[in-house]
């Protein structure tokens, strides 16, 4: 049924909770599932291996950043013509992997190109635990992007986002950056090509074994946002 979607999943100091984020997938029905660890200091990939050996972990000899694991995952992707749906998903469990399923129906519609799952569509944000000043940020910077672009996504910022290879192969991802701004700039190129996006909503949840950006790097990503929200306007 899923033969040609790829789930990718990221993986970072990830030991806690990504056996129940494999375990999700695989109970979707998906049978295809490429990790790329981004040079963890945990047990997240002997874990793997010893409860799941048939899946393909990509291990990064040091960290290369957030950006960088995606272009690994993404690379692989596109290398395997038999896919044509890629689900990325986070081994931190922070994003709700069982929405798999309704992600790749929507992508197998030939409707969209690309699924964003949006945090902000319904109003669990700051219930499920986004810090304020994340949640003031993202609604703000969203608003810059929508005006710019001239689009009117919920969110601009979410990290579970699927695509069809076709996106993958079209996009020049490689020469994004390895930092969190990846996204981003992936987005933004997306709506720039004219992309069909869908979204879909996403509770988010954000608890001690989820991974999050610091506040510092948060200064620097929205920083970066803007910067690119411009070069977008300049069409560079």
């Amino acid at each position: 049924m899923y033969n040609d979607v790829l789930i990718v999943v990221q993986l970072y100091n990830g030991e806690k909770t990504i056996l129940n984020v494999l375990r999700s997938v695989i109970d979707q029905g998906f049978d295809h599932i490429l990790v790329c660890d981004d040079f963890s200091t945990d047990q997240g990939v002997a874990i793997i291996r010893e409860n799941y050996p048939d899946i393909p972990v990509i291990v990064h000899l040091k960290n290369e950043g957030y950006g960088k694991n995606q272009k690994s995952l993404y690379n692989y992707a596109v290398e395997k013509t038999s896919f044509n749906y890629v689900i990325m998903v986070h081994g931190d469990g922070q994003y709700n992997p069982k929405l798999c399923r309704p992600i790749a129906e929507m992508l197998k519609t030939g409707i969209y190109d690309v699924i964003l799952a949006s945090r902000i569509i319904t109003s669990g944000a700051l219930k499920n635990g986004m810090p304020l000043y994340k949640y003031i940020s993202n609604r703000v910077l969203t608003l810059l992007q929508n005006i710019v672009t001239n689009s009117k996504l919920s969110e601009y910022h979410t990290g579970y986002r699927a695509y069809t290879t076709e996106v993958l192969r079209e996009v020049k991802f490689d020469s994004f950056s390895n930092k969190f701004i990846f996204d981003n700039q992936m987005l933004l190129q997306i709506i720039k090509q004219n992309f069909n996006i869908g979204e879909i909503s996403c509770p988010t949840v954000y608890t001690d074994d989820s991974s999050s950006i610091s506040f510092r790097n948060s200064v620097a990503y929205g920083m970066g946002v803007v910067k690119e929200t411009i070069l977008y306007r300049l069409g560079d």
